[in-house]
């Protein structure tokens, strides 16, 4: 079915409102080779309805001074746009997020713009889309089953991007999961790029990090209204939002008492502050400002472009720590400082699902190019297995999994492969070359696979392997 809200390579500035439309896979009629799974018939995992172009009924919701206003489709109600911020503008932009309570009557019809950003890198792979963006981004969108008191587990879901790009998208929809799992899911938006990852003289650091965290709290708070338990609250995070997720767990009130970890590359490490500084002063006068009160006045264009300046390129090279141009920043206030990897102080706070893909590495490459698997290694699975030692260690539990992909993806299991397996939003991927050559028939079994074992760990079912080193294969 075609999606009628894109994704995020249009690179348009606007609050416009679109009501998204996803469809997951349908159950398969077999159970899966090589993996038990549960059938979609029960209570925990009921089928999906077939697929339907009616419209969506409106509902309401009541939240303290606020009435919600959302759509219902297909079993799950969706309320999206909602702020748990001041639009981060004006004397805001560079500043931590301030909450903004709900009053009166919300639209939350919508999902609300992404963060300002240019194109995606892995647009060649991912597929290109559009989404609308504007600096005013500070907003969540939430699918539950029903807004009750059936204290369904949460979801919270994280985003990748390369601390650049991404958002509440269609790839990331989170009713698939929500109808057949009987789980609340949570999509987050946060401030991106320079705006929300630049540290500057003066400045402070991590600010993409606090949004996250101050969602994280709304979460906790308003969660009961639509039907979740704010006591059984996962945190879901691939690529760079894996690491949000575990830089979180290193500032203490994380909110959250479970995590997904997919594809998080957690041997790079966090940026130390000084290298962080001398980057965000050459990407500050790349854009024409001498310093964050001039940046505060500039368009937010000439602060995206600056990304591409090749004194800014140069500058992040010449770090030689192995990090891009944005991500956490061991600054001692927002971060403390470490003297090991990131996984191996976050490890064993909560238990843990961590995991890659076999073939990271060729989302990064040219079709055919020679890809050094040892990346692949060096920069997910060796920190995936280090952090499930350090949580034995030190009393939680880690479940390790390798995502294979299935026969016929071009770009085998590479960065990124996993997720529409994840959400079940195969028609929001239908243009990723990532999935040419998919069969519907290996879209559904490994649709199944996956979802169920995500669904069994956010609802804290036993898996249908053990929590140790040996990591469990999807293919």
């Amino acid at each position: 079915m075609k999606s009628f809200y894109g994704c995020l390579n249009n690179y348009r500035f606007t609050n416009e409102r679109i009501w998204t439309s996803i469809a997951a896979f349908p159950p398969p009629t077999d159970a899966p080779q090589g993996h038990p799974v549960r059938r979609t018939d029960s209570p925990d995992h009921p089928t999906p309805s077939p697929e339907t172009d009616a419209p969506p009924e409106r509902v309401a919701l009541r939240l303290g001074e606020a009435r919600l206003l959302g759509l219902r489709r297909r079993g799950v109600s969706r309320f999206g746009g909602l702020r748990y911020a001041l639009a981060p503008v004006g004397a805001r932009r560079f500043a931590p997020p301030t909450p903004m309570p709900l009053h009166g009557e919300v639209d939350a019809t919508g999902t609300g713009p992404i963060a300002p950003q240019l194109p995606s890198a892995l647009a060649p792979v991912l597929g290109a889309c559009e989404a609308p963006q504007s600096e005013d981004c500070l907003h969540l969108t939430v699918w539950t089953p029903g807004a009750d008191a059936a204290h369904r587990p949460v979801l919270v879901w994280c985003h990748g991007g390369a601390w650049q790009s991404g958002g509440v998208l269609d790839w990331y929809s989170g009713e698939a999961l929500a109808r057949r799992g009987g789980v609340v899911v949570v999509g987050l938006n946060a401030r991106l790029g320079p705006l929300g990852w630049l540290l500057a003289d003066g400045g402070v650091a991590n600010l993409g990090l606090l949004d996250l965290e101050l969602a994280f709290q709304w979460v906790a708070t308003h969660i009961a209204a639509f039907g979740g338990d704010p006591a059984r609250i996962t945190a879901m995070g691939q690529s760079a939002g894996g690491v949000n997720v575990a830089a979180l767990g290193l500032r203490g009130a994380s909110g959250f008492q479970r995590a997904i970890l997919q594809s998080a590359p957690l041997g790079r490490g966090a940026r130390s502050a000084e290298a962080a500084r001398f980057i965000g002063r050459t990407l500050l006068r790349a854009a024409g400002a001498a310093d964050l009160r001039q940046a505060r006045d500039l368009p937010v264009e000439r602060l995206l472009r600056a990304q591409l300046a090749p004194e800014v390129v140069a500058a992040t090279r010449a770090a030689a720590d192995g990090h891009g141009l944005f991500g956490p920043v061991l600054d001692g206030d927002t971060l403390p400082p470490l003297s090991a990897p990131l996984a191996t102080h976050a490890a064993g706070r909560v238990d843990v699902l961590a995991g890659w893909n076999r073939d990271e590495m060729r989302a990064f490459a040219a079709p055919g190019a020679a890809v050094d698997e040892a990346e692949t290694e060096r920069r997910f699975a060796t920190p995936a297995r280090q952090w499930g030692a350090q949580a034995a260690r030190a009393g939680a539990r880690a479940w390790l999994y390798r995502f294979d992909g299935a026969h016929g993806m071009p770009f085998g299991a590479c960065h990124g492969a996993e997720l529409p397996f994840v959400f079940g939003t195969h028609g929001a991927f239908a243009s990723a070359p990532l999935l040419a050559g998919l069969t519907p028939a290996d879209g559904q079994r490994l649709t199944h696979q996956v979802q169920g074992a995500w669904l069994d760990f956010i609802h804290g079912r036993p898996l249908p392997w053990a929590p140790g080193p040996q990591p469990h294969v999807f293919a």
